[in-house]
C-alpha cells in the first residue's frame, strides 16, 4: 500500500535554556514546501519542570493545530558540560512525548546526517544550513538559525522517508518472479511520491 502523498512533518530543535522550534514541512511527491515554523520559548525564570511542561504543551498545541502524519527530532549530542547535556535530554524527551501522545512515531537523526542531507557535508556550519534551507524552502519567511536547524531536520526526514520507500519498492520488485523496475522507472516513482 502506498501512503498518501501529502505529509506534514513537525520537527523539534529542543534547546531548553533558550528556545525550542516547531515547524511543519509539507511533502507532495518529490516536492517539499514550507507550511509553518515558530519558536517555543519556555519561561526562563521558572523551574525546569515548568519549562519542560511548557515545551510539551506547546508542541501538543502545534500537533493539534496541524495534524501531522510524522515527526522527527535531532539526536542528543554529549558535550563537555554534563548538566547541559542532561537538560537537553530532558527537553528532547518532552519534545518526543508530545507526538507520541498523539500516536505519531518520532524519527531520530544525528546532526551529521542532517547537515549531510541538507548541505552535502556533515561538518557544515550553521550559516550553510540556513542558506540551504532557504534555497530548499523559498517561501519560508526569514528565520533564525534554530528554526533553520529544525527545518533541516524535517527536510532530512522527508528525504530519508522517500529513500526508504524507494528501497522497499525495489526490494519488493526484485523478489523471485517479480520484474525489477528499471532505474528510470524507480526514479520516476520517487519523483511522483509512489515509492514513499
Amino acid at each position: 500500500p502506498v501512503p498518501s502523498r501529502r505529509r506534514a512533518s513537525p520537527s523539534a530543535w529542543p534547546r531548553l535554556p533558550r528556545r525550542a522550534v516547531a515547524l511543519i514541512v509539507d511533502v507532495e511527491g518529490a516536492r517539499l514546501s514550507w507550511v509553518a515554523h515558530g519558536v517555543i520559548e519556555p519561561p526562563q525564570d521558572e523551574a525546569l519542570s515548568v519549562r519542560l511542561l511548557h515545551l510539551f504543551d506547546a508542541l501538543g498545541a502545534v500537533i493539534a493545530q496541524w495534524a501531522p502524519d510524522e515527526a522527527a527530532i535531532e539526536e542528543t549530542f554529549v558535550n563537555m558540560n554534563p548538566s547541559s547535556t542532561l537538560k537537553l535530554g530532558h527537553a528532547r524527551a518532552a519534545a518526543m512525548l508530545a507526538p507520541a501522545k498523539a500516536g505519531i512515531m518520532v524519527a531520530k537523526y544525528a546532526a551529521l546526517d542532517i547537515k549531510k542531507s541538507v548541505v552535502g557535508a556533515g561538518r557544515a556550519e550553521k550559516e550553510q544550513v540556513l542558506f540551504m534551507v532557504r534555497r530548499l524552502l523559498p517561501k519560508a519567511p526569514d528565520m533564525k538559525a534554530d528554526a533553520a536547524d529544525a527545518l533541516a531536520c524535517a527536510i532530512t526526514h522527508a528525504h530519508k522517508r522517500k529513500m526508504r520507500g524507494l528501497a522497499q519498492t525495489l526490494t519488493a520488485r526484485s523478489a523471485p518472479g517479480a520484474n525489477p523496475p528499471s532505474r528510470s522507472e524507480a526514479l520516476g516513482q520517487l519523483k511522483r511520491g509512489e515509492a514513499s
